[in-house]
């Protein structure tokens, strides 16, 4: 499956190869401050490519708090977060926001809450390298 994504104007967007097609697609709501007033709903799969696409990158700010080992790409002009990145060993890493998803059947998410309080920066780096999309392109 070839999931689309984008920013609620478009200009961030991107493709996130998922292959074979998923069955279902884990969506981790996180409780962090962040993502609770943004509304982030996160999903990954490690073995897909993400492949991302900045129309205009004076309109992208890159956001990062806490241990600032990851940045939200929020759409400057409608404010929208389809994806964060992390650098972990000079390999970036991702997870993009369900809600951004532009052709996938809302039945195939599997939604759950994600707490990561008191996770310390090398567990957390250590949980990114397993879990998140490792093949990452800005094109």
């Amino acid at each position: 499956m070839l999931i689309a994504g984008s920013c609620h104007c478009g200009n961030i967007t991107y493709t996130l190869d998922w292959s074979p097609d998923p069955t279902e697609i884990p969506a981790r709501a996180c409780t962090c401050t962040f993502c609770s007033k943004h509304g982030g709903v996160w999903t990954s799969y490690p073995a897909g490519s993400l492949k991302v696409k900045v129309k205009d990158v004076q309109l992208v700010s890159r956001y990062a708090f806490g241990t600032e080992t990851a940045d939200f790409y929020v759409c400057k002009q409608c404010g929208v977060a389809p994806l964060v990145t992390s650098l972990i060993d000079e390999r970036l890493y991702a997870v993009v926001n369900v809600n951004t998803f532009e052709n996938v059947d809302a039945s195939l998410l599997r939604r759950s809450s994600s707490t990561l309080d008191g996770e310390n920066t090398d567990d957390r780096l250590a949980r990114r390298k397993r879990n998140w999309i490792a093949d990452v392109t800005f094109v």
